[in-house]
């Protein structure tokens, strides 16, 4: 039986060991693969209910010429943890797009490893998370780009939103290259909900609850526009909203990590 992990294992630095314990060992991952010059989308979203423990592993192998993405929306559970592990041949594409939500108690996370093994591949990945009171959000994505992976195409962005300063967010996007003729580019912030905008909504009327879930409301859901499970997606991001948003004073701190 594998050991549980620990803080030194870096996939797991930021997660609720704890509550792990509770589903060890989890089931091996579950295997995606796109055959050469085939096209898959994936939508997928985690909204567990809060005393859960939800542990998600997926290998995906994208063939010659494939595409493959996914949409996430992962919010539910005291831990919620998605892992990807991607393997990217010739010319293929890998497209993530994924908004992270969590509140007091909970500890939400998307790890990532994309392998750029042959030429010419692409993958972008465009993270969105969102700490209330009391939650831990976390974003460790690497790019790895091997010595035959030339003309790659790589992008990760990463952005967090700390609803007071008890919330944390830590991204860490991290690149691994081994070719010398590459496209690669990474950046995260962490930051809070703009005071300026928030005071026009409230001098237009609008309660500082409902200014709060409109900001953050487009925020994240922009992700999704145009998706077919747009309206499925929207359902889960409003719901979350409802845990996490509370009036609050529209002045104050907070704090994040980021490594």
């Amino acid at each position: 039986m594998t050991a549980l992990p620990t803080k030194r294992d870096e996939a797991w630095r930021y997660s609720d060991l704890a509550a792990l314990e509770r589903v060890w060992p989890v089931p091996v991952p579950e295997k995606i693969i796109v055959a050469a010059g085939d096209s898959r989308r994936v939508s997928l979203v985690q909204d567990a209910a809060a005393d859960q423990v939800i542990v998600r592993d997926y290998t995906i192998e994208v063939g010659v010429g494939a595409s493959f993405a996914m949409q996430l929306v992962n919010t539910g559970g005291k831990l919620g943890r998605v892992a990807l592990d991607v393997t990217l041949y010739e010319s293929s594409s890998f497209d993530l797009d994924a908004a992270l939500m969590g509140g007091e108690g909970q500890t939400i996370e998307l790890i990532t490893t994309v392998r750029h093994f042959e030429a010419n591949a692409t993958s972008h990945q465009t993270v969105r998370g969102i700490a209330g009171s009391k939650g831990t959000i976390s974003y460790l994505g690497k790019v790895a780009v091997s010595r035959d992976a030339q003309k790659t195409d790589s992008v990760q962005s990463v952005k967090g939103m700390l609803l007071d300063r008890s919330g944390t967010v830590n991204a860490k996007p991290e690149l691994e290259i081994f070719a010398d003729d590459v496209k690669c580019a990474h950046g995260a912030t962490v930051g809070e909900l703009d005071a300026q905008a928030l005071f026009y909504l409230a001098s237009r009327g609008l309660p500082p609850a409902e200014a709060k879930s409109l900001l953050l409301r487009a925020f994240v859901s922009g992700l999704f526009d145009g998706s077919d499970d747009e309206a499925t997606f929207t359902a889960a991001i409003d719901a979350a909203l409802e845990r996490l948003v509370v009036p609050l004073p529209l002045a104050g701190g907070a704090r994040g990590g980021a490594s």
